[in-house]
C-alpha cells in the first residue's frame, strides 16, 4: 500500500534562510526557555509545576499535585523536542539535563510500570476510572513518543524501557480479551505513539493495541456511556458533581472510526486520531481505513479549514462545528490542532501521491506555525485569530480566548512544546523516497542524503522561499545514476518552468508533482522558477463571515493588515480590487520581508457624529493606501487591530 517513506531528519540538514531562523530559535531559545518555565523559573509566566509534580511523585519533595490532569505531557513533549534536536545538533549539556529529568521520571514510576503523577500523588484517585476526561492514556502516549525520539537520538534506552514498562501495563489492562477493559482514551494520542513504539521495538503487540483502541472507539455498547454510568457514577472530574452523559461527537466516539465521514468534536483529538488511523492503515495495508481517512481529509480541507491552515472554529470545546462555519473573530484554531493536521497530512502522503497534502503542510508551516510564536521565541498564541479588535478581546466574554498579544505561557500549555517538537523535527517533512524516486515536498534549503536504486544520492537545495519562487537543486552522485526526481508544484502556482543545467525541460506530471526522469551526473542542476504574483482570494459564498470580503496572498503566504500601518477601525477600510497591488521590501520587519501595498478607501466616520443608525445613503469615503504584511509576523510591533479578510470592491 505504501508509496514512499519520509527521509529521516537525521539525513537532512536545514540551512534555509526562513526556516533556518526558526529551527535555530527552537533549538537555542525555545527549548532552554521552556525548561525554565517547566521548572517555574520564569517571572510573570503562568506556573507550570510539571517538573515539581514528578519530584513529589518520586518522593523527593512534599506537596500536592498542581495543574491540569495532563500536566505530565508538557515534560514529555519537551523531552521529545530535545530528542529531535540532539539528532541533528548534539549538545552534551542539553543531553545531561535530559538525562537528569529521565532519572527523575524513573524514580516516579510505580513498580508495576504505572506512571502518571496526578494519580500517583492523589492516592485516593482510582486508575483507569475516567478514561473520557482524565487523560492517563494521553500522557502515556506523549511519554512513549519522547522515549522513542530520545532513544533514536542518543541510543540511550532508559526512557524507552520506562515507556515499554508502562505500555506493557496498559496492554495488560486494555484489549478485546476476557477480563480486560474495552475502553479507549478521551484524548487520542497513545494510538500514534504505540505505532512508533512498535516500529522501534519491532514488538507487534504495540501495533495490535493501537489498532484495538481505534477499532473499539464508537462501538456499541459505547464505553464512554458505560463508564459514565457504571464506573464513575455520572460524576465529572472537572465539576466533581453529577453531569450529563458525555458528548460522543466531541470525543469522536459517536460511531466507529471507519464509518466517520465528517470531522467533529475537539479538533486536536480528531487529527491525532486520524494520524494514528493513517499509521495503522499504512502498517497493515488496511484500505477500508484509508478510504475513511480520505473522506475525513476532504471534509476538513474543503469545508472546515481556514486559509491559514487553522482548524477548529469554536472555543466551546476547542472544536469543529459544521461545514463552512469559519468565523474570523471568535475563531479558535488552536496551534496544536494545525500541528496535528501536519501530522495527518504527512502520513497520508506516504500512501497517496497528491500535492494537496504538501500544500496543507506548507500552508501551516508558512502561516499559522510561525505566527503562533513571537520572533524572540518566548511568547506564544494558543488561539490563532484572523481578526483582532483588542477592546473586544478585553471586554467581550465571547472573545476573551482571543489574545491581541502573545503570552509567556499558559495554564494549559500544550502548544509551546508542540511548536518546539515540530520545528526540531522539520527535516522529516521535506523529502520522501521509494525505490527509484526522490520526492521533494517542501522547498526548504539544505541538504539531504538518501539511497535510491541502491546507490547513495545527495541533493543540495537552495531555496528563495517564501518570498521568491526560485529553487535550485544540485544532484551529487558517485557515478551516473538513473532515477526520478519529483517536485511538488504548489496549488497556488499557475505558471512555472523547469530547467536542467540551464536547458528548459518537458516533463510528466503526476498527483501535483513534476517528475523528472534522468540519468543524473554529479553536479547536475535542476532549477524550478515559479511565478509568484499577488493574488486576491475569495471564499466560497457559503462562508458567511467572509461575504463581501477578500484576502491577499502571495505564494504560500497569507497577508493581513494591522492597525500600526493602517490606523484604527480596520473594518472601515475597503480594498480596491481593480487596482494594482505592489510589492516592496519592509523597513521595520525582519530583513527580506516583502510587504504589499494597494489602493483602498476608508469610510468617513466624522459625518456620523453620535448617530447610531440612520436611513441608508451612499457612505462618504476617502482614498487610503493600504499596507499588508505576512500574517505570520502580525503582533510583533505592539498591541493593535489585525484583519486577514478585508472588504473588497
Amino acid at each position: 500500500m505504501g508509496i514512499m517513506e519520509p527521509v529521516s531528519k537525521k539525513k537532512v540538514t536545514i540551512t534555509d534562510n526562513f526556516f533556518g531562523f526558526y529551527t535555530r530559535l527552537a533549538r537555542e531559545t525555545m527549548i532552554p526557555y521552556q525548561w525554565e518555565v517547566l521548572n517555574d523559573r520564569v517571572i510573570d509566566a503562568e506556573p507550570s509545576h510539571a517538573v515539581k509534580n514528578f519530584k513529589i511523585a518520586a518522593g523527593l519533595e512534599k506537596g500536592d499535585f498542581y495543574g491540569f490532569v495532563f500536566q505530565d505531557s508538557d515534560v514529555a513533549k519537551w523531552l521529545e523536542a530535545v530528542g529531535y534536536s540532539l539528532m541533528t545538533h548534539p549538545d552534551p549539556e542539553l543531553e545531561k539535563t535530559a538525562d537528569e529529568i529521565i532519572d527523575l521520571i524513573e524514580k516516579a514510576q510505580c513498580p508495576d510500570g504505572y506512571l502518571d503523577t496526578y494519580y500517583i500523588i492523589n492516592k485516593n484517585e482510582k486508575r483507569w476510572s475516567n478514561l473520557c476526561e482524565c487523560h492517563e492514556l494521553y500522557c502515556a502516549g506523549h511519554l512513549i513518543e519522547a522515549a522513542v525520539a530520545y532513544y533514536e537520538a542518543t541510543g540511550k534506552d532508559k526512557l524507552l524501557k520506562i515507556a515499554c514498562r508502562f505500555a506493557d501495563l496498559i496492554d495488560s489492562v486494555f484489549g478485546p480479551e476476557e477480563g480486560k477493559i474495552k475502553g479507549y482514551p478521551g484524548h487520542q494520542e497513545i494510538e500514534l505513539a504505540l505505532v512508533k513504539l512498535y516500529k522501534v521495538t519491532k514488538n507487534p503487540k504495540y501495533l495490535k493495541l493501537s489498532t484495538f483502541f481505534i477499532n473499539e472507539r464508537g462501538k456499541e455498547p459505547n464505553y464512554f456511556i458505560y463508564e459514565w454510568e457504571h464506573v464513575r457514577g455520572k460524576v465529572s472530574h472537572w465539576s466533581r458533581r453529577e453531569e450529563p452523559a458525555p458528548n460522543l461527537e466531541y470525543n469522536q466516539a459517536h460511531k466507529p472510526a471507519r464509518q466517520q465521514e465528517k470531522a467533529v468534536g475537539h479538533a486536536v483529538r480528531a487529527v491525532y486520531m486520524y494520524s494514528a488511523m493513517a499509521d495503522i492503515a499504512y502498517e497493515t495495508a488496511d484500505n477500508e481505513l484509508f478510504e475513511a481517512l480520505k473522506r475525513l481529509w476532504r471534509n476538513i480541507t474543503q469545508r472546515q479549514m481556514y486559509i491559514t491552515g487553522g482548524i477548529g472554529s469554536t472555543r466551546h470545546g476547542e472544536a469543529f462545528t459544521f461545514d463552512y462555519d469559519l468565523p474570523n473573530d471568535t475563531i479558535y484554531a488552536e496551534t496544536c490542532a494545525s500541528i496535528g493536521l501536519v501530522f495527518f497530512a504527512h502520513r497520508m502522503l506516504k500512501m497517496h501521491l497528491s500535492g494537496e497534502y504538501g500544500d496543507v503542510i506548507e500552508k501551516v508551516l508558512y502561516n499559522l506555525l510561525p505566527g503562533s510564536m513571537s520572533l524572540n521565541g518566548r511568547e506564544f498564541f494558543y488561539v490563532n485569530p484572523l481578526e483582532v479588535w483588542p477592546k473586544a478581546c478585553d471586554k467581550d466574554p465571547g472573545k476573551h480566548h482571543v489574545k491581541p498579544v502573545r503570552q509567556k505561557w499558559f495554564s494549559c500549555a500544550c502548544c509551546p512544546p508542540n511548536i518546539a517538537r515540530l520545528l526540531t523535527s522539520l527535516g522529516d517533512y521535506i523529502y520522501s523516497v521509494n525505490r527509484d524516486t526522490l520526492f521533494t515536498h517542501l522547498y526548504i534549503g539544505g541538504e539531504v542524503e538518501t539511497e535510491i536504486c541502491n546507490s547513495k544520492v545527495l541533493i543540495r537545495q537552495n531555496s528563495k522561499y517564501p518570498y521568491q519562487g526560485e529553487v535550485n537543486l544540485t544532484v551529487l552522485v558517485d557515478e551516473p545514476l538513473n532515477f526520478n526526481l519529483a517536485l511538488r508544484i504548489p496549488s497556488w502556482c499557475w505558471n512555472y518552468e523547469l530547467y536542467i543545467n540551464g536547458q528548459k525541460q518537458n516533463y510528466e506530471t503526476k498527483g501535483g508533482y513534476a517528475i523528472l526522469n534522468e540519468k543524473w551526473n554529479n553536479g547536475d542542476n535542476v532549477k524550478i522558477i515559479m511565478d509568484m504574483p499577488v493574488e486576491i482570494m475569495a471564499s466560497n459564498p457559503k462562508v458567511r463571515e467572509n461575504a463581501g470580503k477578500v484576502c491577499i496572498m502571495r505564494g504560500p503566504l497569507v497577508y493581513c493588515i494591522e492597525e500600526v500601518d493602517n490606523g484604527p477601525n480596520l473594518s472601515a477600510i475597503t480594498l480596491c480590487t481593480d487596482k494594482e497591488l505592489k510589492t516592496e521590501k519592509s523597513k521595520d520587519l525582519p530583513d527580506g520581508t516583502v510587504i504589499i501595498t494597494g489602493e483602498g478607501v476608508r469610510n468617513v466616520e466624522d459625518e456620523w457624529d453620535d448617530t447610531l443608525y440612520r436611513p441608508y445613503r451612499k457612505i462618504k469615503t476617502l482614498p487610503v493606501r493600504i499596507k499588508a504584511i505576512p500574517y505570520y509576523l502580525w503582533g510583533n510591533r505592539g498591541r493593535g487591530e489585525m484583519q486577514v479578510w478585508i472588504r473588497g470592491k
